[in-house]
């Protein structure tokens, strides 16, 4: 099946030299599984090994991948969502690029951004995690729903977005919570979504930086300030895009 909207695949990158072409080979494939044209923006996030070097002789190939440099980490966040403001997609995703994600198993899901404005994947072989990033994400999860009155399986995942929904929202987060906290925010605006299951590959080589003491400082931040945010009476609520499909749902429901 053919699609007529573009998509913007952001992939942000710390030393990744290793993983980088795997990862963005992956995604190139993964387009051509799904039947999509797509541009890859990859944020090579103040990376001091060869991620930029691997990520040009990609370019040299490929005139729809981008590479946009940092000379410091400005972090997952950060790079998210300048990816996002450079972004042509009218729907946009992040997948790392360290090669633990698949692609493919949130790009098959885009028919369903024909009946929602989010694509909410949560991990369903936890498993190939270890047993201390398992417990850590059981207790993130409920906290957060606790929180804020949401009942998601996962909310750091690799979420789809129709682009416009982000147009109205104001990211403070530049750290790992980034993805927590537009997902708040979307739902507290009341966008429609989706929750799919999601199956995670082995991290090719290196480790994590989900889970290091600077990545866990920046969380605590971040939440710390949406639920100021929420309540302490600073706004979170806004308009809802004209362009997204809850507008339009909204709408044929007003007209029947």
């Amino acid at each position: 099946m053919k699609y007529n909207y573009k998509i913007t695949v952001i992939m942000p990158a710390l030393n990744e030299e290793k993983n980088i072409v795997k990862a963005v080979e992956n995604v190139i494939e993964s387009f051509g599984m799904v039947g999509i044209s797509g541009e890859i923006i990859v944020m090579n996030d103040g990376s001091t090994d060869g991620t930029g070097n691997a990520v040009e002789g990609l370019i040299k190939k490929h005139s729809f991948i981008r590479l946009i440099s940092h000379d410091k980490p400005e972090g997952i966040g950060g790079s998210f969502w300048e990816g996002i403001k450079k972004s042509q997609g009218e729907v946009v995703t992040m997948v790392p690029g360290d090669g633990e994600n698949d692609a493919f198993e949130i790009l098959r899901y885009l028919p369903l951004m024909e009946q929602v404005d989010v694509v909410i994947p949560f991990v369903y072989n936890a498993n190939v995690r270890s047993l201390k990033r398992r417990l850590l994400s059981k207790l993130y999860k409920g906290i957060i729903n606790l929180s804020f009155g949401m009942l998601l399986n996962y909310m750091n995942g690799t979420v789809m977005y129709r682009k416009c929904v982000l147009d109205n929202i104001d990211l403070k987060a530049r750290g790992f919570f980034y993805q927590t906290e537009l997902l708040i925010k979307c739902l507290k605006n009341g966008y429609m979504y989706a929750e799919v299951p999601y199956i995670l590959k082995k991290r090719g080589t290196g480790g994590s930086k989900a889970t290091t003491l600077k990545s866990l400082l920046g969380v605590m931040r971040g939440y710390l300030t949406v639920m100021a945010s929420v309540y302490l009476g600073k706004k979170v609520n806004g308009r809802i895009s004209p362009d997204s499909v809850t507008a339009l749902k909204m709408k044929e429901l007003r007209d029947c």
